[in-house]
């Protein structure tokens, strides 16, 4: 008789070690074959419960800064389906753990739980309850199961962090090239008309935009811009905003025209979420005229040579995109011009900073222009940055810088 019960002993312990065995097989095979999270929670519950004596069981996972709910089998009180972290308190050297959760909460009903750690991390929390009184839950091997489970789960928001990242990444490289895409491929630097640009993004992906459009022998029409917001939807608002005007100047050279219609394009695109500050300069070089519109944008340098002098060229309306109509619009214009130099500039410029957080300012820049109204753009943008980094000392910009200088002679 007691060799019988010895032999139904260990007949019954193979048999435990079998289906243990064979569970585990189950969850690896599926994880190895990138199951999705629900069939592995389906997979360990059912092992559960059906393998290893458990008639209730209850996991939490690490989520973020909280505790979330990811199998739930056989309660009759309720649990919360979120814990926040901070009320979640586990003793590794006494193995006590403590849960602060209001009533109509209750974790009594569970016999026993195991902590999930990777490291010093505590990453989950399975609470038990036995199937059968007369036989125990094999803890170790719950444990070892419990751990594979959590750590594929781990893995697998890893893996998707990763994918997210890297579209994102992507994502920033197309802008990046789309923006690219936007600008001139290059500028003119004849004797009748030197054009320099300096731009240095705050990101991979900036919301600066400028433009030079040579229409005719005898018409120039050249611009800068800045787009609210920075990335993918700046670059793509940008890009449309480019395609209508290159499209609007093609078939007009009438300002007021191309300007209403790109505050139109601007608002039905956005839905006046988004605006953009622009200025177009049209010169005539026949009619020695210049006729330009500022909507909202920091108003360009104009330096009259042989006159010594310098002005901003202001006149215009309101930003784009922000009314679906522009509640005023103003034509500035300039007659009898002969050699004379424009600079247009984005925020970014003026917003240098130094390291006692002063910013390098409109006046500071104006005075810059007045002591070099005749040097040619491409030596004044070697001394401007100069003095940006002089000023600057190495603090990071915080938005992007774009220069436009043009010589007409």
């Amino acid at each position: 008789m007691a060799v019988n019960e010895m032999m139904n002993t260990e007949l019954a312990k193979y048999q435990k070690k079998e289906l243990e065995l064979k569970s585990l097989l189950e969850i690896t095979q599926a994880i190895n074959e990138n199951k999705p999270a629900g069939v592995l929670l389906d997979i360990f519950k059912f092992t559960c419960l059906v393998h290893l004596n458990i008639r209730s069981l209850l996991l939490y996972m690490v989520q973020g800064e909280h505790y979330e709910k990811m199998i739930s089998h056989g309660l009759k009180k309720s649990i919360p389906d979120q814990i926040a972290g901070s009320k979640v308190n586990y003793n590794k050297a006494t193995g006590a753990l403590q849960i602060e959760v209001g009533t109509p909460y209750s974790f009594t009903e569970l016999e026993s739980y195991l902590p999930v750690f990777h490291k010093d991390k505590m990453l989950a929390i399975l609470f038990l309850k036995k199937k059968s009184q007369e036989e125990d839950i094999d803890l170790d091997f719950t444990q070892a199961l419990a751990n594979i489970l959590v750590v594929a789960l781990e893995n697998k928001k890893f893996a998707k962090r990763q994918l997210e990242q890297e579209r994102l990444k992507r994502e920033v490289e197309i802008a990046s090239n789309v923006q690219r895409m936007l600008f001139p491929a290059e500028l003119p630097n004849t004797p009748r008309l030197a054009a320099k640009v300096t731009y240095i993004p705050h990101s991979t992906v900036g919301g600066d935009y400028y433009d030079l459009i040579q229409k005719s022998e005898d018409e120039v029409f050249f611009c800068i811009a800045d787009v609210s917001g920075k990335g993918m939807p700046a670059a793509l608002l940008m890009s449309n905003f480019q395609a209508a005007l290159r499209t609007l100047l093609r078939s007009t050279s009438d300002l007021k025209m191309v300007v209403e219609q790109l505050n139109y394009t601007t608002f039905d695109n956005t839905k006046g979420e988004r605006f953009i500050t622009f200025f177009l300069g049209h010169y005539h070089y026949k009619k020695r005229e210049l006729i330009y519109v500022n909507a909202g944008h920091n108003p360009p340098v104009l330096c009259w040579e042989g006159e010594n002098r310098t002005e901003l060229l202001g006149a215009g309306t309101t930003i784009l995109g922000a009314f679906e109509t522009l509640p005023f619009l103003e034509l500035g214009k300039r007659s009898h011009l002969t050699g004379f130099t424009v600079h247009l500039y984005t925020d970014g410029l003026i917003e240098t900073q130094n390291q006692e957080e002063e910013e390098y300012g409109d006046v500071r820049f104006h005075q810059f222009v007045k002591e070099r109204l005749c040097m040619s753009p491409r030596r004044f943008h070697t001394v401007l940055l100069e003095d940006l980094q002089g000023f600057s000392k190495g603090k990071a910009q915080h938005d992007d810088i774009t220069l436009l200088s043009l010589r007409f002679q």
